[in-house]
């Protein structure tokens, strides 16, 4: 019995094909253009440093690395809320993309929350 398979690498990946698209039918005013680009950079950003979790040699690396994605996620969220504020896009892709990225702040947060605790629990 086997269900689809979770797997929060492509889950990202999913996600910042997702915000690409949406940069993309932004203005080509110079606006339009500058947040796009801060938007791709952002969001493709967590998939790229996951694969380094992935590789971490250490609890504290591995934490360090998810930070990085974190990180990253948050720029991607304020430039999603910034777009719904110049209202550059339609609202129901601006929605979409905002859940979707809550959701992953929510894993990676509770991801890290877990591995520093379990780091604890071992001393």
């Amino acid at each position: 019995m086997s269900g689809p398979r979770y797997d929060l690498e492509d889950r990202l990946i999913r996600f910042g094909a997702e915000v690409c698209r949406l940069s993309e039918r932004l203005p080509s005013t110079p606006l339009g253009k500058h947040v796009a680009l801060q938007m791709v950079r952002s969001s493709t950003s967590p998939f790229a440093n996951y694969g380094e979790v992935q590789g971490a040699e250490s609890r504290r690396d591995f934490v360090h690395k998810l930070g990085i994605c974190l990180k990253e996620l948050r720029e991607t969220r304020t430039w999603l809320k910034f777009l719904g504020e110049m209202n550059l896009c339609g609202e129901e892709p601006l929605r979409a993309a905002s859940r979707e990225c809550d959701e992953l702040l929510a894993i990676i947060a509770s991801s890290i929350r877990t591995a520093r605790w379990n780091g604890r629990s071992r001393m």
